[in-house]
C-alpha cells in the first residue's frame, strides 16, 4: 500500500490530475461511477392551508369564536395534504379562509363601532 502525503496547503483549492483519477479508477476494477438527477416539479402551486392567520385570529381577533373554528379548518386542511388528499384540503383550507376573512372584518367594524360609540360618550 502506498504512502500519500495528505499535509497541503488549506488556502488554496485541491489540485486534481489525470493521472491520480486514473490510479483511484485502477484500483475500482469493478466499480464504475454513475450519478443519476432526478428533478421533480409539482403540477400545482402547493396548497396554502392559512394556519398562521388563523392562529392570529384565535389569539387576538376571536369575534364569536370563529378564529377558533378557521383554526380547527386550518389544520383539518394541513392534515389532508399531508395524508396526500388535495381536493379535502383545498376545501378545508377555502372554509379556513372564509372564516378567517369573516373573523377579521367582523372585528374591524367591532372596533369601529365601539370607537364611535365612546367618542360619542365625551361629547
Amino acid at each position: 500500500m502506498e504512502h500519500f502525503m495528505y499535509e497541503r496547503d488549506l488556502n488554496a483549492p485541491p489540485k486534481y490530475d489525470s493521472q491520480s483519477y486514473e490510479s483511484i479508477k485502477k484500483e475500482l476494477p469493478g466499480q464504475t461511477m454513475k450519478s443519476t438527477v432526478v428533478t421533480i416539479t409539482p403540477d400545482s402551486p402547493p396548497i396554502r392551508d392559512h394556519i398562521i392567520w388563523s392562529l392570529f385570529n384565535t389569539i387576538y381577533l376571536n369575534f364569536c369564536c370563529l378564529g377558533l373554528i378557521a383554526f380547527v379548518f386550518s389544520i383539518k386542511s394541513r392534515d389532508r395534504k399531508l395524508h396526500g388528499d388535495k381536493h379535502g384540503a383545498l376545501s378545508y383550507a377555502s372554509t379556513a379562509r372564509s372564516l378567517n376573512i369573516a373573523a377579521t372584518v367582523l372585528f374591524i367594524v367591532y372596533m369601529i363601532i365601539l370607537f364611535i360609540i365612546i367618542r360619542m360618550e365625551y361629547f
